[in-house]
């Protein structure tokens, strides 16, 4: 039986444009049978949707996604079979909300300079009562019509060096791993492909990663083959999904499309169980 993982998927409660019940229906529609719910510096869908898989015959795994900096450039690390009460993990992700609405603040202000009508009202409607970010700040230039597409307002005015940028507050992948292994999870990188060095990759490993994700939409095939070189090397685990987020992302076509089979799912299992175990 084929079974299909997607261990990189997001909701409304982030950037993702779905409730957790419309992503499990698509996921279930897709043909998927283990998900990962990953929403950036939150875990508030995660309850939700392991009511919804249980009743779709889909296994749900906790995780998060979180920002980190590593010689200048952003990381993101992956932590999976979080414990989604534990009281530390869960006051640090509320801190990094509360980082994400200032930097949003921050981003509007630069835009009103630069005689962009945007308000935060505009961008914290679209955001709800998730964790808000940049691609919600997109979405209100488009929706206000104060810009062409999506993608054109981070070419523009919202991306890397453009004249609205600004940067999250900096977190060190040590203080991620640490924070995800306390919570009982494991942490992986994520997406290395897109932006990471391989030195910073060594250094995240020798830091105590558990994992990459050598599966990803951005990774070409020869970057999959390679990192599922650094994978076995290491000893390492190996993660992959579609980093599905719907709506203006376009990105409908990666659901279903980008996955991994069960038995690297059941190799974190037994990492979790051997660490546990010794503990």
């Amino acid at each position: 039986m084929d079974i299909r993982a997607d261990l990189h998927l997001h909701t409304k409660h982030s950037d993702g444009f779905l409730s957790p019940a419309e992503l499990l229906q698509r996921a279930k529609a897709v043909g998927l049978s283990i998900i990962s719910v990953v929403d950036h510096d939150t875990v508030a869908g995660i309850d939700e949707c392991t009511v919804i898989g249980a009743e779709l015959g889909i296994e749900v795994i906790p995780g998060v996604e979180m920002s980190t900096v590593v010689a200048d450039r952003e990381v993101h690390i992956l932590g999976y079979f979080v414990d989604r009460t534990n009281t530390t993990l869960l006051e640090y992700l509320q801190f990094f909300r509360m980082e994400r609405l200032r930097r949003a603040e921050r981003i509007v202000e630069k835009l009103n300079n630069i005689k962009i009508p945007l308000t935060i009202k505009s961008v914290l409607d679209r955001a709800g009562k998730g964790s808000v970010g940049r691609p919600h700040i997109a979405s209100a230039l488009v929706d206000e019509g104060l810009i062409g597409d999506y993608h054109e307002a981070f070419d523009r005015y919202i991306g890397v060096g453009r004249p609205a940028y600004e940067r999250k507050f900096q977190l060190a992948p040590l203080d991620a791993i640490k924070l995800i292994s306390s919570s009982g999870g494991l942490s992986f990188l994520a997406h290395p492909g897109r932006s990471t060095p391989e030195s910073a990759v060594t250094e995240l490993i020798k830091a105590g990663l558990d994992g990459i994700e050598v599966v990803h939409p951005s990774h070409s095939p020869e970057l999959t083959t390679h990192y599922k070189a650094v994978v076995n090397e290491y000893y390492l685990l190996e993660s992959g999904g579609s980093d599905f987020h719907g709506g203006k992302r376009n990105d409908d076509a990666a659901l279903g499309s980008f996955y991994v089979d069960d038995e690297r799912v059941h190799a974190m299992k037994r990492r979790l169980f051997t660490t546990r175990s010794s503990q």
